[in-house]
């Protein structure tokens, strides 16, 4: 009996911990979201700025990572940086791994934080309302907490492991419940997808994408995984999957979408986009069928770089 005691105490111990990591990477993603609001109206509205509409010294806010089709503004490192400092201050033992400023490719002992300070980065640079910040706290490579906020949609999305997801206005105290769709046939399935960056692989996802549309009701490309992760959280869209996404792209989304019951195939934590591996997250009624159907297709494989 005492054994057993023992046990549940060590996990109450690891459930309040994960509560309080939520908590903690809930509110630097709506303080990350306000910051990236406010900047994209200061360096892109023409309103703000009562000129032509042109960003001014264009060059010094946009730059290029993988590719020339791949771009990071000054607002993707800054707002990473901002994270970091906060993060320092209020977990100063911890790791972190970001998009911008990266971070050991190991599974570290202890707590991981993941950080895409901007996931959609095309979608903030043209204007299209569909970019988020995501963060999640990881623990031996396994997300337990995680947040995405969509800066645009001024809500955000959270979740703690075993405790539920959920979306709420951003600041607002009260939140709702997320749910993965009930749909029960790949046929009448709405799937969001995404492309990578690389020539070669957007060949081999359009191919996969072609032979796909025939056998669902409609694809959809939105521009950041984070959030179709979240959409298939709360039933917006039956399924999400995409190859080549490195771990900030799906640490948060996936746990968020799994809470809310979706059925997951990840890549592994110490994975990079170079990988391609697929990432799947489906409502529990198609993702037998979906699995299947993608086998068939060829495109369970890794599409590397």
């Amino acid at each position: 009996m005492g054994a057993q005691l023992d046990a549940d105490a060590g996990a109450d111990e690891t459930d309040t911990v994960a509560a309080d990591l939520t908590t903690i990477a809930r509110g630097l993603a709506e303080r990350a979201a306000d910051h990236v609001r406010v900047r994209r109206r200061e360096l892109f509205d023409r309103d703000s700025r009562g000129d032509t509409g042109e960003p001014t010294a264009a060059a010094e806010l946009v730059a290029t990572k993988s590719s020339p089709t791949d771009p990071v503004t000054v607002v993707d490192t800054e707002t990473e940086g901002l994270i970091r400092g906060q993060l320092a201050d209020l977990r100063p033992d911890d790791s972190v791994l970001g998009e911008e400023d990266g971070g050991s490719v190991e599974v570290p002992d202890g707590v991981r934080w993941v950080i895409d300070p901007i996931d959609g980065t095309v979608n903030f640079l043209y204007g299209v309302p569909a970019y988020a910040v995501s963060i999640a706290a990881q623990i031996d490579g396994v997300s337990v907490a995680g947040a995405v906020a969509d800066v645009a949609g001024r809500r955000v999305f959270f979740a703690t492991r075993g405790a539920g997801s959920f979306v709420a206005d951003l600041g607002s105290t009260s939140a709702r419940r997320l749910r993965a769709s009930s749909a029960d046939s790949v046929d009448l399935s709405l799937v969001a997808t995404g492309f990578g960056y690389a020539a070669a692989r957007r060949r081999r996802q359009g191919q996969i994408a072609a032979a796909l549309l025939p056998r669902i009701r409609d694809l959809r490309r939105i521009g950041s995984a984070a959030l179709d992760l979240c959409m298939v959280a709360d039933g917006v869209v039956d399924a999400h999957f995409e190859h080549g996404l490195s771990p900030w792209d799906w640490a948060a989304g996936s746990l968020i979408a799994e809470e809310a019951g979706a059925m997951l195939r990840l890549p592994s934590a110490a994975s990079r986009s170079d990988d391609g591996d697929l990432t799947l997250a489906a409502a529990p009624g198609i993702a037998e069928e979906l699995t299947a159907l993608l086998d068939e297709l060829g495109a369970l494989d890794p599409i590397p770089k």
